[in-house]
């Protein structure tokens, strides 16, 4: 086979602007996580073999070993000058018969978008040799429960630790239990941008940097328009901008642009007029955001279940039918969410100017509760206390947004009669908000019972067993009321926070699992998942 094009794209957490993302006039606090969806895409054959077209159809083989009889096999037609038609083929031995209309509609999209940019004969020909894709996810994106009791482990983060990288789910594709932390778009955006890289509808540097490049857009806008297809309305997209640009403050992109898209059939129109990205209604915006310095995002799976969609549901009737009183709450949300990503990057920026009193500042408060953060009578009034007090007092503004926003949010459901923040959830946030160096938390995206999101101080040089971490996974262990597992995943930080080209070499577990030799699968009913 070729040597391999491999991209990644991280998950997302939705700090702050649950359901108000939804509406431009908002925005949300989104984070990318260190935990990631990869794509690798390689030639079935390579020259002096014939062409797959010589020999019958182009085949293009999609596996994702994580699961259970997941290998799909696609032929690709081309009918006449423009059209491309992407065909699952259930009945072979090595293609599961399930559905995958993540995948299909992603090879389809991408493809037919490349033979308007590139020309069809030019499309035939890179794909001559037909394509194998792999496509794995990094173990938080699914529960790893029954895998630890397996293995007699409790659910703790060494126990995670001790897991191979990507590991087997034992499961099929739909019977998997997903964590929330976006698994459909963070496939989707590997898998697009990805083909879109070794197809050359992109240049090879499109993603190298950070920087919003055409290509970068391009990949975006594509990768919005299969996700919101693949689940049959326009979202917010938050998920897929955090998967293409990282951690940010989201404001969301006008449903209109896709509309004349939004159809299971081919459109009756050319791609590229609706997703390039000189398109002005594309007109989402991404601030930059990021968490302050010596800080750890934790997450955790709450083994209660929600169904998202219904909460949704009954929150935007409230809004329909309580119109006043909802844009009075929303408006104050929303001025504490901005106030809430305002004070962490506000906190960022003393860490900048000030890293000595920033430092002492952040192991000071790691040692005591949030309520006793300014009670130190200790500190004077010389220029490094002015200074610690500065950043002390910054810690503590955050915290107060975070807990505001959560009371508010509380407020919303209430009046909507939905579970945002739950009681069983309150207790469990208030009992790891009251651990010594903890800044805040809540309830992430729509809320519900199924996750939990703490922002932590993470002090440097501090022994691990005496970092408030370590701390919060004690309370986690032991708290009785509900199951709670914590995920492995952080913050993605630094160059390459959104999707990226990675080196088989360099991920480990990656070149082992593609790899691996392929079962046949076995009958199963009809599935409408994504990975």
């Amino acid at each position: 086979m070729s040597s391999p094009t491999v991209l990644s794209s991280p998950g997302k957490v939705l700090l702050a602007g649950g359901y108000l993302v939804l509406d431009p006039a908002y925005s949300g606090v989104v984070v990318s996580t260190t935990s990631r969806f990869y794509t690798v895409v390689r030639s079935l054959a390579s020259p002096p073999a014939p062409p797959a077209h010589a020999q019958g159809p182009i085949q293009i083989r999609v596996r994702s070993p994580q699961f259970q009889d997941a290998s799909w096999l696609y032929f690709v037609d081309f009918d006449g000058p423009s059209a491309v038609r992407v065909e699952h083929v259930a009945d072979n031995a090595t293609s599961a018969a399930t559905k995958n209309k993540f995948v299909h509609l992603a090879l389809h999209r991408t493809l037919a978008l490349a033979a308007e940019l590139k020309s069809v004969g030019t499309l035939q020909n890179t794909l001559s040799y037909g394509l194998d894709i792999t496509i794995v996810g990094d173990n938080d994106f699914y529960s790893q429960r029954a895998q630890l009791a397996e293995r007699n482990l409790p659910p703790t983060l060494d126990s995670l630790s001790k897991l191979s990288p990507f590991n087997k789910s034992g499961v099929r594709l739909p019977d998997v239990h997903k964590t929330g932390l976006g698994s459909s778009a963070a496939l989707i955006t590997s898998l697009v941008s990805a083909l879109l890289l070794h197809l050359d509808v992109v240049p090879p540097d499109a993603f190298a940097t950070e920087s919003p490049s055409d290509g970068r857009k391009l990949a975006h806008n594509l990768a919005q328009y299969v996700h919101c297809v693949a689940q049959g309305k326009v979202g917010s997209g938050f998920d897929v901008s955090a998967a293409v640009f990282g951690s940010q403050l989201y404001t969301r992109f006008d449903p209109a642009v896709l509309e004349p898209l939004m159809t299971d059939d081919v459109p009756d129109q050319p791609l590229h007029p609706v997703l390039s990205p000189s398109n002005p209604a594309w007109n989402y915006r991404v601030e930059p955001f990021k968490l302050p310095p010596q800080t750890r995002l934790m997450l955790a799976d709450v083994d209660a279940g929600s169904d998202t969609p219904s909460l949704v549901g009954k929150v935007l009737k409230w809004r329909k039918e309580n119109a006043e009183e909802a844009k009075a709450l929303w408006d104050k949300i929303d001025a504490l969410n901005r106030a809430f990503s305002r004070t962490l990057l506000d906190l960022a920026d003393i860490a900048e100017e000030n890293p000595t009193a920033y430092r002492k500042a952040v192991k000071y408060i790691s040692t005591i509760q949030s309520v006793q953060w300014m009670a130190n009578p200790n500190i004077a009034d010389n220029d490094l206390h002015i200074a610690l007090k500065r950043v002390i007092q910054a810690f503590i503004e955050a915290h107060n947004h975070s807990q505001a926003i959560r009371e508010n949010m509380r407020r919303m459901g209430e009046l909507a009669d939905v579970p945002i923040e739950p009681p069983e959830q309150t207790a469990l946030l208030d009992a790891c908000i009251s651990v010594a160096g903890v800044i805040g938390g809540g309830v992430p995206g729509a809320g519900g019972y199924d996750a939990i999101w703490l922002l932590v101080c993470d002090p440097a040089g501090c022994p691990p067993e005496e970092q408030p971490a370590h701390r919060v996974a004690r309370v986690w262990s032991t708290y009785a009321a509900l199951d709670v597992s914590p995920l492995l995943a952080a913050e993605s930080a630094g160059e390459g926070k959104g999707v990226r080209v990675e080196t088989l070499e360099d991920v480990p577990g990656l070149r082992e699992i593609v790899q691996e030799p392929e079962l046949e699968p076995e009958p199963e009913p009809e599935s409408k998942s994504g990975v």
